[in-house]
């Protein structure tokens, strides 16, 4: 494979069509380590905040389903602490009983990405918490339904006015969720050993992918810390991957369903690819539970490339190395252990 060819048609295309979305948001990748020397993505490094009782008490409200109208769902129902951070479904259940427009992305590293949720609606994991709880599809709260329960509950109470010096309240609610979320990094996958120089981390098989992730211009848009998650992309730059498909939704739309923005239609923010081989299905409607067919896709739609099997199977066997660890323990597919 011409690696070079590939790099100079497809990546040299890109990179400046990538950079120039993530321009007006340079501010946000200030507090992502630097890649080392030559190489575009850097190990995460660090383990988050430090205040093990603040992370232990977000831990607890996330888990709550008390912070939900008539106690029927939790954070955590979405977001499985336990397998990989995501439910493992194409979309979440709804608190009304329906389905969700948007895929439920991974909480683990997603506090490294400039913006949350696929159309990057939010700046800050506490704007989009609230946001969350008081959606009527999720969540479905108030403050004034929420507060009174947590005040009510005496292990709650006695923990707020230790760490707050006051009882539960909206802006320490918000803190201590918002903490115990940029706890949630996965440190120590394999890529990032590779990075520090522990080169038999990864096979010649999957360094043999990395090496065609960057070719192909993958790269582009999948760099940094989070291997992405810090610029905005429009879906289908080479493809349309919306065609033939019956209706085009809300969620189809991406930011322009926010903005109005012509030139926002279609664009999403870039996912990151951290712990990606265990967090299927993939794409904002998760249309495929595949990560090969995922690599295909967006083989066609971003770089205008057709991938035969074999590399997609080679850039598969890459992300894989990109599998952190939570506790100690490498993340698991939710895909693999929860029913349909």
């Amino acid at each position: 494979m011409a690696y070079e060819q590939i790099g100079k048609l497809r990546a040299g295309l890109l990179v400046p069509l990538c950079l120039a979305a993530a321009a007006p948001f340079a501010l946000a990748l200030v507090n992502q380590p630097a890649p080392p020397i030559g190489e575009p993505i850097a190990p995460i490094t660090g383990t988050g905040p430090s205040d093990q009782a603040k992370i232990a008490l977000g831990e607890s409200l996330f888990n709550d389903v008390r912070l939900s109208h008539d106690d029927v769902i939790a954070c955590s129902d979405c977001h499985r602490l336990d397998l990989s951070g995501d439910d493992g479904r194409a979309r979440s259940t709804a608190a009304d009983g329906g389905q969700l427009d948007f895929n439920a992305p991974t909480v683990f590293s997603a506090a490294l990405n400039f913006r949350l949720n696929w159309r990057g609606n939010f700046r800050t994991v506490e704007q989009q918490n609230e946001a969350v709880l008081l959606d009527d599809r999720l969540m479905n709260t108030s403050w004034e339904e929420l507060l009174p329960k947590l005040r009510s509950d005496p292990d709650y109470s006695r923990r707020f006015v230790t760490l707050y010096g006051a009882a539960p309240g909206r802006t320490d609610v918000l803190d201590a969720l918002a903490i115990f979320q940029r706890s949630l990094i996965t440190p120590n996958a394999r890529f990032d050993r590779y990075l520090k120089g522990e080169h038999d981390a990864i096979t010649a098989d999957e360094e043999h992918g990395y090496q065609l992730f960057k070719a192909y211009g993958c790269i582009a848009c999948h760099q940094g810390a989070n291997v992405g998650g810090n610029l905005f992309q429009k879906f289908g730059i080479f493809r349309n991957p919306f065609a033939g498909q019956k209706n085009v939704t809300q969620a189809d739309l991406g930011r322009f369903a926010i903005t109005g923005v012509e030139s926002d239609r279609h664009v999403f923010r870039v996912p990151s690819l951290r712990n990606v081989a265990v967090t299927a299905p993939y794409f904002h409607d998760g249309r495929t539970a595949s990560l090969a067919d995922a690599v295909k896709i967006m083989a066609q739609s971003q770089l205008g490339r057709q991938l035969d099997q074999r590399d997609a199977d080679l850039i598969v066997k890459f992300l894989a190395t990109l599998t952190g660890e939570f506790r100690g323990q490498p993340l698991t597919s939710a895909t693999d252990r929860l029913p349909q």
